[in-house]
């Protein structure tokens, strides 16, 4: 039935109708993601009912990085979560928009070296670990080399998926790794005499996560969007009025308990509604603009991205 035509039949019913059957007027909404702590309050949302409370059916998927945008633009998906590098590498294929942030990286994501490396300069001609092109890894590498002057040409990688990167690295291979959260942790257990983190994203911020629908959906669908948006900010609030429920509920999720999702989350900051209009106002178009440029000039965007089709920020409220 036509949308328009069921509410003017039945507006006063519905005003009157439970959260449940306003959601029936809404579109599901299918989210791509990952286990990655940062993603985890749309776990919450979806699983203590926070979305179905603000009208909206929703339903969060795992789907692996690489598949996310493909079932995006083949309709197994109308929204997916990465992160803002990433974003930028997907639009240069298909049209997305980024209406809300989600989280930074907050020391969990970095770089470790050898003890005798003690500056960026060191690390000129040296052998790291590192993700493909394409991955977060590698824009982390590339952000902070380029930070100091340097090129990720400037370094031979070697092609190891974040986990056996830092496997290898504090075997004693390589002088050095790209990689983390819980992986990074494995260095830093290391003693000082092994190995050592060069910098992590407290030094440099450069991992930070969004949300993303199609340019057609957030058109079609403009009040579905906003209550998304509405549930993760009620998510948030919900960490903060009940942790040891949330953390549990987002740890299960992820197979782990909740001490053990309290600990991952130190290494990540969530942005509500007020964090949000803050960052999009002043950091994130000059980030975009900096990732943007590091995606060209290492060959994995190939193409300009138009960055100002890339952000909407009139659904945050």
């Amino acid at each position: 039935m036509d949308r328009r035509l069921f509410l003017s039949a039945t507006t006063t019913g519905l005003l009157a109708a439970p959260a449940v059957l306003r959601a029936q007027t809404m579109p599901k909404i299918t989210i791509g993601m990952s286990g990655w702590t940062g993603f985890a309050p749309l776990t919450l949302a979806e699983q203590a009912g926070l979305f179905r409370a603000n009208g909206v059916e929703v339903e969060t998927k795992f789907v692996p990085q690489r598949e996310r945008n493909l079932a995006l633009v083949g309709g197994s998906l109308n929204c997916v979560v990465t992160t803002v590098d990433t974003m930028i590498l997907w639009a240069s294929a298909a049209p997305l928009v980024q209406v809300l942030v989600l989280d930074r990286s907050r020391g969990g994501d970095g770089v470790a070296v050898r003890p005798a490396i003690n500056s960026w300069a060191d690390i000129k001609g040296k052998t790291i670990a590192v993700d493909g092109a394409g991955t977060t890894p590698y824009f982390v590498l590339a952000y902070m080399m380029r930070e100091n002057g340097l090129s990720i040409r400037d370094v031979t990688t070697a092609a190891l998926a974040p986990q056996p990167a830092a496997q290898a690295f504090v075997a004693g291979q390589f002088d050095g790794c790209s990689t983390y959260e819980p992986y990074l942790s494995q260095v830093r257990a290391m003693g000082a005499d092994k190995g050592k983190i060069l910098a992590t994203t407290v030094d440099y911020p450069c991992v930070v996560d969004t949300l993303a629908f199609q340019p057609a959906f957030l058109q079609a669908n403009p009040e579905a969007v906003r209550r998304v948006v509405k549930s993760w900010y009620d998510a948030l609030a919900m960490i903060e009025r009940e942790p040891d429920r949330s953390n549990e509920i987002m740890g299960r999720r992820v197979n782990q308990t909740a001490e053990q999702f309290k600990a991952s989350a130190q290494f990540i900051e969530w942005l509500d509604q007020a964090k949000n209009k803050a960052y999009v106002a002043d950091g994130l178009p000059q980030f975009m603009q900096k990732a943007h440029t590091v995606q060209r000039e290492t060959g994995v965007v190939r193409q300009d991205v138009n960055l100002g089709a890339l952000l909407n920020t009139t659904f945050l409220g």
